[in-house]
C-alpha cells in the first residue's frame, strides 16, 4: 500500500540543454522526498541521455514521451524501447492524446507499445480518455472501458505494472481541466472496470489525471480519491510551477488514505 503521489512532467516537443540544467539548479535540490512524491519528467528523445546524466544525483527521474511498437527494423524516425532504456529512462508515455489524434494510434498500437516498454524493463504510462464529442454523446464510459480492457487483454498478468493516465482529450492544452467531481467519478469507474472484469494485478494499477494541470488546481486534483498523481504538460516546463506541484503532491500524500499500487 502507498500514499505517495506521482508527478509526471511532459515537455512535449520543447526543451533544451539549458532547460535541463535549469532544473538541476532550481528544481532538483528542492524536490520532496520520494516516500511522499515521485517526480518524473518525460523529455524529447535527444535530451534523454543529457537529462539522465544531469539529474542522476537527485530524486528527479527521466522518462520518454513515446516508443515504437517494434523491437527494431526499418521504421525510420521511430525509437525502440530498448534504446530508450539504454538512455536511462524509467518510464515511457504511450498513447498520449496527441499521438492518438495526429498520428492516429489505435488501442492496439498503444497496447503494443506498452508491451515493448515493459519488456525493456521500464514502466509504461498508458493514456486513456474521451474526446469532447464522445463526452457530449455520453460515451465516456464505453470509450474508457474499451481502452482499459484492450490493454488488459494484451498485457494480461503484467497489467499491474502499468500506470494509467486519464486525460480527457478536450482538456489537453485548453486550460479547462475536468472538475474534481468529474475526475472522482471517472477514476471510480476505471477502478470498477478493472475490478469487475477481473483484470490481473488490479490492486496494483494506479491511475493519474492529466489535462490542464497547474499549481492552482494540482492540490485539489491530487486530494481526490483514487487519483494517484498528475500528468502535467505546460506547467512542467516552468521550474517554479513544477516544483510547486510536487510540493502539493507531498502535502496530499501526507493526508491521503492508503491507496494500492507501486511505481
Amino acid at each position: 500500500m502507498s500514499t505517495r503521489k506521482l508527478v509526471v512532467g511532459n515537455w512535449k516537443m520543447t526543451g533544451t540543454r539549458a532547460r535541463v540544467h535549469a532544473f538541476v539548479e532550481s528544481v532538483c535540490p528542492a524536490l520532496p522526498a520520494t516516500d511522499v512524491c515521485e517526480a518524473l519528467v518525460c523529455v524529447p528523445f535527444p535530451l534523454l541521455p543529457i537529462a539522465q546524466a544531469a539529474w542522476s544525483g537527485s530524486v528527479l527521474r527521466v522518462g520518454a514521451q513515446d516508443a515504437s511498437s517494434a523491437t527494431e527494423g526499418p521504421s525510420t524516425g521511430d525509437v525502440s524501447a530498448t534504446l530508450i532504456a539504454e538512455c536511462g529512462a524509467n518510464h515511457v508515455i504511450v498513447g498520449h492524446s496527441e499521438r492518438r489524434g495526429s498520428h492516429r494510434e489505435s488501442d492496439s498500437d498503444v497496447a503494443a507499445k506498452a508491451r515493448r516498454v515493459l519488456d525493456a524493463g521500464m514502466t509504461p504510462i498508458a493514456c486513456i480518455g474521451e474526446t469532447a464529442h464522445q463526452r457530449d454523446d455520453n460515451r465516456t464510459e464505453p470509450v474508457l472501458r474499451q481502452q482499459v480492457l484492450h490493454l488488459a487483454r494484451v498485457l494480461q498478468r503484467d497489467m499491474g505494472s502499468v500506470i494509467l493516465a486519464y486525460e480527457p482529450l478536450w482538456a489537453i492544452g485548453s486550460g479547462d481541466s475536468a472538475t474534481v467531481g468529474m475526475i472522482e467519478e471517472v477514476h471510480a469507474f476505471i477502478e470498477h472496470v478493472i475490478t469487475f472484469h477481473g483484470v490481473q494485478g488490479a490492486g496494483a494499477v494506479r491511475t493519474i489525471y492529466g489535462g490542464s494541470v497547474h499549481p492552482r488546481n494540482a492540490a485539489s486534483i491530487m486530494a481526490t480519491p483514487r487519483v494517484a498523481g498528475v500528468l502535467v504538460g505546460g506547467a512542467s516546463q516552468r521550474p517554479d510551477d513544477f516544483l510547486e506541484i510536487c510540493r502539493a503532491a507531498s502535502r496530499c500524500a501526507a493526508e491521503a488514505p492508503l491507496y494500492g499500487g507501486a511505481f
